[in-house]
């Protein structure tokens, strides 16, 4: 089983920044992509931004410019840096990591997930 763990999450007024971690522990031989996702209040959750196992990133248009993914393999963290926040960033955000264990090549796990609220 794996375990991830975010933080970093809080309220922030606009045009401020945050930075989100996520800790993934557990069985698992490798850990393949890690992913921001994100829910605001009434709406489907959304995917933010992936960061491949060889550091390939992609994001979401609207947070491109503003938002940074990253990972430290050593420690099995993923991070998201947002800066430039706007009232439409509010919501809860989850990281969701893709691993390879001892059974199977790809499972994904999600986190408990953590609130970000923007102030305008």
């Amino acid at each position: 089983q794996v375990r991830l763990v975010e933080s970093g999450g809080g309220l922030v007024q606009a045009g401020g920044s945050l930075r989100l971690s996520c800790a993934a522990s557990g069985s698992m031989l490798t850990v393949n992509s890690m992913k921001w996702y994100r829910q605001a209040p009434g709406k489907q959750r959304e995917w933010v931004a992936t960061i491949t196992s060889d550091g390939n990133t992609n994001y979401l248009d609207s947070v491109k410019g503003r938002f940074t993914i990253s990972r430290d393999n050593a420690k099995n963290m993923v991070y998201l840096q947002m800066n430039s926040l706007k009232p439409e960033d509010t919501a809860v955000y989850y990281c969701k990591v893709v691993v390879r264990t001892t059974t199977s090549i790809n499972v994904a796990y999600w986190g408990q997930g953590t609130q970000v609220t923007v102030s305008s």
